[in-house]
């Protein structure tokens, strides 16, 4: 979503607000079911583990930077293998993107159950860190993420200068939709950091996968009702342009 004074004749809470709305609630449950029963890896989070990877060297803690690499390597394998996936097979599906997340969340929470490690290991999340890299296709326009789902320091950025432009005239909608989708993280990082006070990480990663699996089936009914939507519009452009 893109809001600007343009758009205020559109109702806000249209069909993306809901779906962006549930999948950066999903981005920030799943980050935080990942970093806090993991040694502290981001899957959200690829700036963080870029520095991690370098500076980790320096520090001597090695075994460190290299997982943040393998975690990088996995988020970029996770977003080619969704954007090829939409282009041959879901364009314009979210559903799509979710779904693909759900899959990689249960080869996680399998991958898991297979280790005798009290902690989740670095295979399991590398498998989180792939499904999160697949969510982020979600909102494409002309080839490119114009709604990242996981890297929200984007989000702040738009976010303050939508508030100036607001102030310089423009109308809330300039930052509304940027501060629902930060406030959507947050919110589904605070319920991934209750929930993980009483789970594991398996157990937190089999919550993941069903929260997944959720939103998958609330994207589909979205996808639906879109489609639709798009068709009727078309027929009325196509009526509109017909000579009479």
């Amino acid at each position: 979503m893109t809001p600007n004074s343009n758009d205020s004749r559109e109702p806000f809470w249209d069909l993306e607000a809901r779906l962006f709305t549930a999948l950066l609630m999903l981005a920030g449950f799943v980050g935080a079911a990942a970093y806090t029963h993991s040694m502290g890896y981001f899957v959200t989070f690829m700036t963080g583990n870029s520095e991690r990877s370098v500076v980790g060297w320096f520090l001597g803690q090695h075994t460190l930077a290299g997982g943040a690499a393998a975690l990088i390597l996995c988020f970029l394998v996770g977003v080619f293998v969704a954007s090829v996936c939409r282009r041959r097979w879901w364009p314009n599906h979210p559903h799509g993107s979710t779904m693909l997340t759900t899959v990689a969340l249960v080869a996680a929470a399998i991958a898991d159950l297979l280790t005798s490690e009290q902690t989740l290991g670095l295979v399991p999340v590398l498998f989180v860190s792939f499904a999160m890299g697949a969510l982020n296709t979600s909102f494409v326009k002309n080839g490119e993420v114009y709604i990242p789902v996981t890297y929200v320091t984007g989000t702040l950025v738009k976010l303050a200068q939508g508030v100036e432009r607001h102030i310089a005239g423009g109308t809330h909608r300039e930052w509304l939709g940027y501060a629902v989708q930060w406030v959507s993280f947050i919110f589904g990082a605070l319920i991934g950091g209750l929930v993980s006070l009483a789970t594991n990480g398996e157990q937190m990663l089999l919550a993941a996968a069903t929260g997944a699996a959720i939103v998958s089936v609330f994207a589909w009914r979205i996808d639906v009702r879109w489609s639709r939507r798009q068709e009727r519009k078309a027929d009325e452009e196509s009526e509109a342009g017909s000579p009479a």
